[in-house]
């Protein structure tokens, strides 16, 4: 896959024309798949290149920071996704005020037209351009004037309500991920470096990875959760803790991740995927370090039952 931030990078010489698939996709949740299925049904048919036109960041990050979502998936899950479904050009925009301050017909002047589009799907009530005035009549009006036509992708219901990643974040907050896999199409995942932390797992009997903060990928409600760690090619049941700090301010979740029965694995510095499948408790705290100890063995041992290891 092609990965550009600059429609300019793309040379239409040597392109059939292209199909693109326009919004953040953060989550990459089932009404996104449904977009890109549509979106590589229809470049198949047409013989054009499936691209995806997206952003580095959410808007609000940019125009209401204060309100801004914490994203469900980071840039490089993302792309990893796209690769996944056969998306062939990934276009992020950094989100800039000079991108949000243009008009819906500069926007496909600009960023659309450039990339050779032939046909735009987007998904339902769909909105671009300076305050989102741009709406999917304006794209089917501008369209003869830029040689493409437009689909509009119905949302997406789960239990008779659009899935979106408002939710999603509402439901991993309650740490609920059974649901959340059901709304995404997989289990959830966090990507991250194992970083040193203060070994305290490891003079317990349960040694942990600690996940670098930068990871990417939101991290669920305070609680232990049973699941896969990736590393190095190779899956591990385990055991996710994820806490947060509260003598510390502004400190964001801590994820630990112990491998069920290992205790001989060196993760120092490895990028590792935890994958969240069910959630063993919510988060407790202990009056004292054998009161952990007992708790922690439970855990393990209901975390372990519930991978069927």
């Amino acid at each position: 896959m092609l990965e550009i931030t600059n429609p300019a990078e793309i040379d239409l010489e040597t392109s059939p024309g292209t199909a693109i698939a326009i919004g953040k996709f953060d989550g990459l949740h089932l009404g996104h798949q449904q977009l890109l299925h549509e979106l590589m049904e229809y470049s198949e048919e047409a013989g054009l290149v499936p691209a995806v036109i997206t952003f580095d960041r959410h808007p609000k990050a940019l125009l209401d920071p204060e309100n801004c979502p914490r994203p469900v998936i980071g840039p490089r899950q993302k792309a990893a996704l796209m690769t996944e479904a056969g998306v062939e050009i990934l276009l992020t925009l950094p989100f800039t005020q000079e991108l949000a301050n243009l008009s819906p017909k500069d926007f496909i002047e600009q960023v659309i037209s450039p990339l050779g589009a032939k046909m735009i799907f987007v998904g339902e009530g769909f909105r671009f351009g300076s305050h989102g005035t741009g709406t999917v009549n304006d794209l089917r009006e501008f369209g003869p004037q830029f040689g493409f036509r437009v689909r509009e992708v119905a949302h997406v219901q789960a239990a008779g309500r659009k899935i979106s990643s408002t939710d999603l974040r509402a439901i991993l907050d309650a740490g609920k991920v059974e649901v959340a896999s059901l709304l995404l199409g997989r289990n959830h995942q966090v990507t991250g470096i194992v970083e040193h932390g203060r070994k305290l797992g490891r003079t317990l009997g349960f040694p942990t990875a600690n996940i670098s903060r930068s990871a990417e990928g939101y991290l669920p409600g305070d609680g232990v959760y049973a699941g896969y760690l990736y590393a190095e090619g190779v899956r591990y049941p385990a055991a996710h803790s994820v806490g947060t700090n509260d003598t510390v301010g502004q400190v964001p979740k801590i994820l630990e991740s112990h491998v069920i029965g290992r205790t001989d694995l060196d993760l120092y510095d490895l990028e590792v995927t935890c994958e969240f499948v069910a959630q063993v408790r919510g988060w407790v705290k202990f009056a004292s370090l054998e009161e952990l100890i007992a708790q922690i063995t439970l855990d393990v041992e209901k975390a372990s039952e519930i991978l069927g290891e």
